[in-house]
């Protein structure tokens, strides 16, 4: 038997034999029913498609015909519900699947609360439909960066999260997205914060082979034209094997420049 299994978000696995088939698509519940293009079979007689399942049931959609619909809404299913539909078709011919996308979970959250507690973004959300990714930003150095990822549980019932931050002195913004399949992202409400850390410094502005800061601290330096020489989170940045000459760099909620020597 030819298996063809569509994995939202993963990847194509195909399964080949020299009989039949079975398209195989799993996702989660949106609303919304899948519509599949039918053609007739290698014989002659009646149309590819012979038996659809939905999570192990056979369907009483109308198959015969070059077109049909498959209609999700008579299972009663909660949106964000796990679902499975197989489509098993005719030797030498193959039906086509027309919107199978319907089926990724899409950035749907709502959240219900957020707060910080010294280095820990909480936040509990309702109204998933489908489990993501969830991103935690920080607005740093004019941009929003991102911080951390967590995954999401999918229910359309309470979850709870928490993630670790690292504040910057002075007031710190954060702020958490998801971004579906249709890549177009879904923010909470920004959350601000004040840190009593003191202020980071470095120096000495003419550098040869070392920048020290004065605690630790998340870092980018960038060369004249905009690329990233180097980034992360440390109390100093060994710069040894860079070229000469001026370049940019972000710390704490700075942003300045420096020559290296």
């Amino acid at each position: 038997m030819k298996r063809i299994f569509l994995y939202f978000f993963a990847t194509v696995f195909t399964i080949l034999s020299a009989h039949a088939g079975e398209i195989e698509l799993r996702g989660t519940f949106q609303g919304e029913n899948l519509y599949v293009k039918n053609p007739f079979a290698s014989s002659g007689v009646g149309f590819c498609v012979y038996e659809v399942t939905v999570n192990g049931q056979t369907t009483t959609d109308e198959i015969n015909s070059s077109a049909f619909e498959i209609d999700l809404s008579v299972f009663q299913f909660a949106i964000g519900q796990a679902i499975n539909v197989g489509i098993k078709f005719k030797d030498d011919c193959e039906p086509k699947v027309l919107n199978p996308e319907v089926l990724n979970p899409r950035a749907t959250f709502v959240i219900e609360n957020m707060a910080i507690n010294n280095d820990q973004l909480t936040w509990s959300t309702s109204k998933e439909s489908g489990s993501l990714p969830f991103i935690v930003e920080q607005y740093r150095w004019n941009k929003w960066v991102k911080v951390g990822e967590v995954d999401g549980k999918g229910s359309i019932a309470s979850n709870s999260y928490s993630a670790t931050i690292r504040n910057h002195s002075g007031e710190n913004k954060f702020r958490i997205k998801q971004v579906d399949y249709r890549n177009k992202p879904r923010y909470s409400e920004e959350l601000k914060n004040t840190s009593a850390k003191p202020e980071v410094t470095y120096g000495p502005n003419k550098i040869v082979d070392n920048i020290a800061f004065s605690a630790a601290t998340l870092y980018e330096i960038y060369d004249e034209y905009g690329g990233i020489v180097f980034k992360g989170y440390g109390s100093d940045v060994n710069i040894t094997g860079i070229e000469k000459g001026r370049y940019y760099i972000n710390y704490d909620n700075k942003m300045e420049r420096f020559t290296k020597k």
